[in-house]
């Protein structure tokens, strides 16, 4: 903070002394601007600037030319010339494209804008800045453009990604009968990056080849790279064996060439090799070999690379850190990328980025709140920031925060940025917002499939199925492909709204109309939409009809549908082809002890769980979560631990006996023990999903909205009495499980009780 106000001041005092000069010299007559320039020594790029068109006037004022013997050689052009180059380069270095066009005015006001030196200096600058109009409008006014030219402007199509631009451009220089040299033939090299362009970059291999510039190094390494950019790595290999001399240049580049390529073990033989005949790794030889390790087993390798990093001296290098950050992260091994982050002595936004990364690929989402608060203390936020946070909140169904993300986005300017509106609309949606979720993409300037795909599966997990078939229809009008996914999730969505006939034509639609051939996730839905209908025996002749083997989340889709219809004797052999499947998962025992004790066959639920307790399956507890004042709060089914406990229980018991005088009776027959019904309706009362709504409910203002995440599908009993919980509370209540959203407002749900 006290720095930024150190730089603010000394700023306006650098704007005022500008203006104080500028305001001295337009008051002097040429004469004595000179003279003021010739006994004052420029401070600052403006004072320069001012120096130079003071020097400029002055000169062209006397009409120098050839004829006019010894002109003083502080005034001469070729001084004049030299400054307003420095002036440029400097402007190139710093990518400050509004001073350069300043000393560009400046140097037409001068006369000076027919000298080619600095036309070549202009193109050069603009190139470097990225403004490539202006670049190719200067070199187009060059009478007679020399190698320098053609090469920066080759260059600067080359360096911005305009490859055909720049590879037309080389062609036209050699129709001019312009001689490239060896920088020329590199930059040109720079220009072939990708397969297309590779019988252009052979064309001017052999140039290199004729031009006896192939064992020169330089030109080597632009051959090794642009071999590799064009995806030929025989090519790469071919180089670099012929090559007598090798810089750690040209092994980094054939390192990356075989990351690339995948041959990880190939690349870390090289960092081996190259070590062997001497050449010394740096930075960037480190930071290649950290991306080859990405799996559990390499954590001893990594760890065995850093080491030799430490001794190095490059551990506290940022991105060298950055790297070990990744590389821990992506081995699964998050306690030592933490501890690397912690120890690194510089963090830039892209480390920051890292570790928020690392947290949010390994589900660690409170972890990713966490860091992003401490972030915002040191570190402004960039586009890969928002990404992470917005998919850590939504995971968490923090609504609240969302929004805020929200604003942070706007504030920055990157509420146009498509991946940026993709992640919004998936953040409201596991939010529970779908209103949100239509307004982030109503808003959007532009759309890809994804942003169709996540809108269509909004709807579709809060029960729109009618909207999000309007949607379908849209996005078909709009000449978008939809693509596999597409599919999956305006299936789930007629499955969700239990719409048969459409589900039917969009599933045969697939092959017909898109060519696009049904997949398992595809066969899966339809199961579901089937299954949730009670059409159970056309659900077991698709699954037994498919093209492949069912898996066993298709066979769970079955099953929960016959626990859902009472089917026993279906369930039961659905069930017994699971165990075969994989017997230690313990969601087909649960559900087939659910059957049987709807039934009251108390016996078979006590033989299933003895072959549970027999095969070591344990039961995963149901666990609820909310977020409340930025922290995550944990209810698991029958724990007491939360510090709140007791007033949340007091809570509970007002609101039951509130819900019961409104009809609300507990639905005993979802306990899985034969006890008393007084007990059982102690048992459904501890339920995850009840003491977190009523946590939220004595944690937050009066009517404020309330989002619960579930780990496993919601109960009946506590779906019904959530309920009346909306009604005597008069909140919004979304209650997100595995398998959908429940969106609670006035005693209705918008599942419409079908899931």
């Amino acid at each position: 903070m006290i720095g930024s106000v150190r730089w603010r001041m000394l700023r306006g005092k650098l704007e005022l002394r500008k203006r104080n000069l500028v305001s001295r010299f337009l008051a002097l007559t040429p004469g004595s601007q000179l003279g003021c320039f010739q006994n004052h020594n420029p401070r600052s790029v403006g004072e320069f600037r001012i120096c130079s068109i003071a020097n400029g006037r002055y000169l062209i004022n006397k009409k120098l030319s050839k004829d006019i013997k010894d002109p003083p050689s502080r005034f001469s052009l070729g001084t004049l010339t030299a400054q307003y180059a420095d002036l440029l380069q400097g402007c190139a270095d710093r990518r400050d494209v509004a001073e350069g066009k300043a000393v560009h005015a400046d140097i037409i006001r001068v006369g000076l804008e027919s000298n080619r030196f600095l036309a070549n200096h202009l193109v050069h600058m603009y190139g470097k800045c990225g403004s490539l109009q202006d670049a190719r409008a200067v070199f187009d006014s060059i009478c007679d453009p020399n190698v320098y030219s053609w090469t920066s402007m080759i260059g600067a199509y080359a360096h911005h990604g305009y490859g055909n631009e720049a590879l037309n451009l080389f062609r036209q220089m050699q129709n001019a009968c312009v001689r490239p040299d060896k920088v020329t033939l590199v930059t040109a090299l720079n220009a072939c990056c990708n397969q297309e362009a590779k019988k252009e970059g052979v064309l001017i291999h052999s140039q290199v080849m004729e031009s006896g510039l192939e064992s020169d190094i330089v030109v080597a390494c632009g051959l090794l790279n642009m071999y590799r950019r064009c995806g030929s790595l025989e090519d790469v290999w071919g180089i670099f064996t012929k090559m007598h001399e090798r810089d750690v240049i040209v092994w980094n580049v054939m390192i990356a060439a075989c990351i690339e390529h995948e041959h990880s073990k190939q690349a870390v033989q090289l960092f081996g090799q190259m070590q062997l005949e001497g050449t010394i790794p740096n930075q960037i030889t480190f930071i290649g070999i950290l991306g080859t390790f990405s799996a559990p087993d390499d954590v001893a390798e990594g760890a065995l690379l850093h080491a030799h990093i430490a001794k190095a001296g490059y551990e506290e290098d940022v991105f060298v850190g950055t790297a070990l950050v990744n590389m821990y992260g992506k081995c699964g091994s998050l306690e030592d990328s933490r501890y690397v982050f912690d120890r690194m002595p510089e963090k830039n936004v892209v480390s920051w980025n890292a570790m928020l990364s690392v947290y949010a690929q390994s589900g660690n989402d409170r972890e990713v709140l966490h860091l992003f608060e401490q972030m915002q203390k040191d570190m402004k936020p960039d586009k890969v920031t928002f990404l992470n946070v917005l998919d850590a909140y939504g995971n968490l169904s923090a609504l609240r925060y969302g929004k805020h993300i929200h604003s942070l986005i706007e504030a920055g300017k990157l509420q146009t940025d498509l991946t940026i509106g993709n992640a919004l609309i998936s953040m409201y949606a596991k939010c529970g917002s779908v209103e949100n979720a239509r307004k982030v993409f109503d808003s959007m300037i532009e759309r890809d499939v994804i942003s169709w795909n996540t809108m269509i599966a909004a709807y579709g997990q809060h029960g729109y199925g009618e909207e999000a078939l309007q949607l379908f229809r849209s996005m078909q009008k709009s000449h978008v492909l939809p693509s596999k996914i597409t599919f999956v999730n305006i299936l789930s969505a007629c499955s969700h709204a239990g719409l048969l006939d459409e589900g039917h034509k969009i599933f045969s639609s697939m092959s017909a109309d898109y060519g696009l051939p049904p997949a398992l996730e595809h066969y899966g839905c339809m199961v579901d939409l089937l299954g949730r209908l009670g059409q159970l025996d056309e659900a077991e002749n698709i699954l037994k009809q498919m093209p492949f083997p069912a898996d066993s989340l298709v066979y769970m889709t079955l099953l929960g549908a016959c626990r859902l219809h009472g089917d026993v004797e279906r369930g039961k052999r659905v069930a017994e082809h699971l165990f075969q499947i994989d017997a230690r998962k313990s969601a087909p025992y649960v559900v087939l002890s659910n059957i049987y004790a709807a039934t009251g066959r108390w016996d078979d639920v006590y033989r299933v769980r003895q072959k549970m307790i027999d095969r070591g399956v344990k039961k995963e507890p149901g666990c609820s979560s909310i977020v409340v004042k930025n922290r995550v709060h944990d209810f698991v089914v029958g724990k007491s631990s939360h510090p709140r406990f007791r007033d949340i229980f007091v809570e509970l018991e007002t609101l039951t006996r509130k819900m019961k005088r409104l009809g609300y009776v507990p639905d005993t027959q979802l306990v899985l023990h034969d006890i008393e019904g007084e007990q059982k309706e102690h048992l459904l009362s501890h339920h995850s999903e009840k003491l977190a709504v009523t946590f939220g409910i004595i944690n937050t203002p009066p009517q404020t909205p309330i989002q619960v995440v579930k780990n496993l599908r919601v109960c009946e009993d506590c779906h019904n009495a959530v309920k009346f919980i909306s009604v005597i509370t008069r909140r919004e209540i979304v209650l997100r499980d595995t398998h959908r959203f429940h969106r609670f407002k006035d005693g209705m749900c918008s599942c419409g009780n079908f899931w």
